[in-house]
């Protein structure tokens, strides 16, 4: 497709490198110190609508134009954002709905390169102003990519002091677009990584509550499961224990809602976790935990991975509890100088590692996904009628060196 000329309607479009026929004399400062200034203030903007406002506010004071515009469009041709700048919002209202990429605008999304016109009036596609519209007469649209992609178009109006756009003006407009582009692309990315951090945090809000309180709170149903055929004395003394795990339950999830973790999780310090998930276990069921916790062994970790390792031993023992049925849990903890190791063994039911998980039970899938997250090696032996062996091993944080030491 080739653009309409005539001979009132010059069009200008192709690229002009700076030099002397631009700029005669050099290359003026203020022009090259405004494209830098202006590249700077949108370098680094990773907020979408604010990056795309910041730069039809900055390209129109960088060229001069008394109005500016960002459009958007889809790979349709159909325009589905459009971003202005010198005209109020009383003004933007009352021209109503976006315009939907047909004449001027259209041509630049068709064609894909700059184009210059002193007048639109005198264009042949220069039509279709809605009455609202703001009286607009030369004109410099200029596209805008990243990596080769067609990102969006700039559409400038009205050069100041009523001349045309110059060639020069045509050529700083687009070296802004490759800034521009490049801004547009960053913030777009940026919130693409925000909306998938909000998936990963949901799954890991989903894991701790698995994990934590509800491992919790099932443990209570489990020890009232038989109070009923209990002598009245020792049912009293179960509900007691019950009530006293539920108010810790309670303030685990106040923990959670603030974005903090329970006591036995708060991976501060790994021995003192795992003695008080074992004493969580014998408080809840009717297990026997028996612990060998060596405190020189704790690899070292940071409070966000402490807690990820305590929670995927929470996952273990309540296994054993909930599923296995075990009687007896043994947790130890142990080490050398390159790694830790925490080992839960119980006598319960055991079951087949490899075989696949029932509907709605993401146990062990959660404990290989923080044992990854860890960069721990997790082993697991069991089989039916044999009991299950749960082994973690971690790799020691690394000492800082005396030089390296603030």
């Amino acid at each position: 497709m080739t653009v309409p000329r005539s001979p009132s309607a010059p069009v200008r479009s192709d690229p002009v490198p700076i030099d002397s026929a631009i700029f005669p004399g050099g290359v003026p400062t203020s022009a090259l110190a405004a494209l830098d200034e202006g590249a700077r203030a949108i370098a680094g903007v990773l907020d979408v609508e604010f990056v795309l406002q910041l730069i039809a506010d900055r390209v129109r004071t960088l060229v001069g134009a008394r109005y500016a515009a960002l459009g958007i469009a889809r790979p349709d041709g159909v325009m589905e954002r459009f971003i202005t700048s010198g005209i109020s919002a009383e003004q933007r209202a009352a021209i109503g709905p976006l315009p939907v990429g047909h004449g001027l605008l259209g041509l630049i999304i068709k064609e894909g390169r700059s184009l210059r016109i002193p007048d639109m009036a005198d264009h042949p596609l220069g039509v279709g102003f809605p009455p609202q519209h703001p009286p607009m007469t030369s004109f410099l649209g200029v596209p805008v990519t990243a990596h080769g992609r067609p990102i969006g178009n700039f559409y400038l109006t009205d050069k100041d002091g009523g001349a045309e756009f110059t060639a020069a003006d045509q050529r700083l407009a687009e070296m802004f677009a490759l800034h521009a582009g490049i801004a547009i692309d960053n913030a777009r990315l940026h919130a693409q990584v925000r909306g998938l951090a909000v998936v990963e945090e949901r799954d890991r809000i989903s894991r701790d509550l698995h994990d934590g309180v509800i491992q919790s709170l099932y443990g209570v149903s489990l020890s009232l499961e038989d109070v009923l055929t209990m002598p009245a004395a020792e049912a009293e003394a179960r509900v007691d224990q019950a009530i006293d795990a539920l108010h810790l339950a309670i303030r685990d999830i106040r923990h959670f809602i603030h974005g903090l973790s329970g006591e036995a999780t708060d991976g501060r310090n790994l021995p003192a976790g795992l003695l008080a998930l074992a004493n969580e276990v014998r408080h809840n069921t009717l297990v026997e935990v028996e612990t060998s916790i060596d405190r020189g062994a704790d690899p070292g970790l940071t409070p966000e991975q402490g807690g990820q390792l305590l929670q995927l031993v929470r996952e273990a023992l309540s296994n054993a509890a909930r599923h296995a049925r075990a009687t007896r849990i043994e947790l130890h903890l142990a080490g050398d100088a390159n790694r830790a190791t925490v080992e839960i063994a119980d006598d319960g039911t055991g079951f087949d590692p490899d075989a696949s998980a029932a509907p709605g039970h993401r146990g062990l899938a959660n404990m290989r996904s923080r044992s990854s997250e860890l960069g721990a090696e997790l082993e697991i032996r069991s089989r039916p009628g044999a009991g299950t062996r749960v082994t973690v091993s971690v790799p020691r944080a690394p000492v800082p060196s005396e030089g390296s030491r603030g």
